[in-house]
């Protein structure tokens, strides 16, 4: 399924949400202060433009709940609302449910990146 759904995942869905991560990193890096948050948002690109097979591990100390409360202030909110909306259409039908579970795990990302890992 990994394969196929990955395929399938980025003509559905995963180029636009792929493409939202990678937007975010290019706006994070435009200043020097906003590298580390760039650098994060392309490692997340990766993981939505194929998100099967792939599992995030969340962790990280104070350092990452502060990167946490400044990425949720300026970007985290509306790419989360994003994906969630997105997950929830995908879920009206019973085919389209394992698409809007990766949906679902993306928004969650979306609203805590730092101190998470793809696995």
């Amino acid at each position: 399924m990994g394969f196929l759904g990955n395929i399938l995942w980025f003509i559905f869905g995963g180029l636009f949400s792929g493409l939202s991560w990678a937007l975010s990193g290019i706006l994070w890096c435009i200043t020097i202060v906003g590298i580390p948050y760039g650098k994060q948002c392309f490692k997340f690109a990766s993981l939505a433009f194929a998100p099967f097979g792939k599992e995030v591990i969340y962790g990280g100390g104070i350092p990452s709940l502060f990167a946490n409360v400044i990425w949720l202030a300026f970007f985290g909110i509306p790419m989360a609302l994003e994906n969630l909306f997105f997950g929830c259409i995908w879920c009206i039908t019973i085919v389209g449910i394992p698409f809007g579970i990766q949906f679902f795990k993306i928004a969650k990302l979306s609203l805590l990146p730092f101190g998470s890992k793809i696995a």
